[in-house]
């Protein structure tokens, strides 16, 4: 993983890179994740991420608060695999989410999925690592190289948020398609994680002036 320095040198290099980045790096400096997460808080993070997806991030933060009351303020794969899937649905997951959650307990368990070794593959490893499992796809795999494991270069091409960032940014008119964003965000490797951040603060509000 990357530490914080890491993180604030590939923000500099960057900024020197185009005049955009560099205002970029001016207003936000290096967004550096918080730290790495402890190998035994990664089923949680996981779990937290599938809850979120596709919800509003008040929405999304109820819910998930109402999943960790619901198994005890305990989210590990052993809690997850002996509660019945009905305890998921009534704190708020869909069906799919509850699914998905308990399908990874059960790779976590059953040795499919190693969390504890996942720091140790190469960004491309990792995503075929965690996709095995229902519902994580390349997205939810790549927020955890980026939040969970600090990786520097990632680059979620899929991402609307990014692509509209991006858009923002470099005054394009319209989104670049995820085909468009891979080709244009090839420039700015291999700290492409900080670039990222910085696309989601431009949708924020605070550089759409630019």
């Amino acid at each position: 993983m990357a530490d914080r320095a890491a993180w604030e040198q590939a923000a500099v290099a960057l900024a020197a890179v185009h005049p955009v980045l560099t205002r970029c790096y001016e207003r936000h400096g290096a967004l550096a994740p918080r730290g790495r997460t402890p190998v035994d808080r990664r089923f949680e993070s996981l779990s937290r991420s599938i809850a979120y997806q596709q919800l509003a991030g008040r929405a999304a933060s109820v819910v998930w608060g109402r999943v960790v009351d619901a198994l005890g303020g305990r989210v590990d794969p052993e809690v997850v695999a002996s509660v019945d899937p009905g305890v998921l649905r009534t704190a708020g997951l869909s069906g799919a989410k509850t699914a998905a959650v308990r399908d990874l307990a059960d790779k976590v368990l059953d040795g499919t999925v190693d969390l504890r070794r996942a720091g140790r593959l190469d960004d491309d490893g990792v995503v075929r690592h965690l996709t095995v499992v229902r519902g994580i796809g390349p997205w939810t795999a790549q927020m955890f190289l980026i939040f969970d494991l600090g990786r520097l270069d990632v680059w979620p091409t899929g991402d609307l948020g990014v692509r509209n960032g991006f858009g923002v940014l470099f005054g394009h008119v319209e989104a670049p398609s995820a085909v468009e964003l891979a080709e244009l965000g090839a420039a700015f490797a291999p700290y492409r994680s900080v670039l990222a951040q910085w696309c989601w603060r431009a949708v924020d509000g605070d550089d759409a002036d630019w």
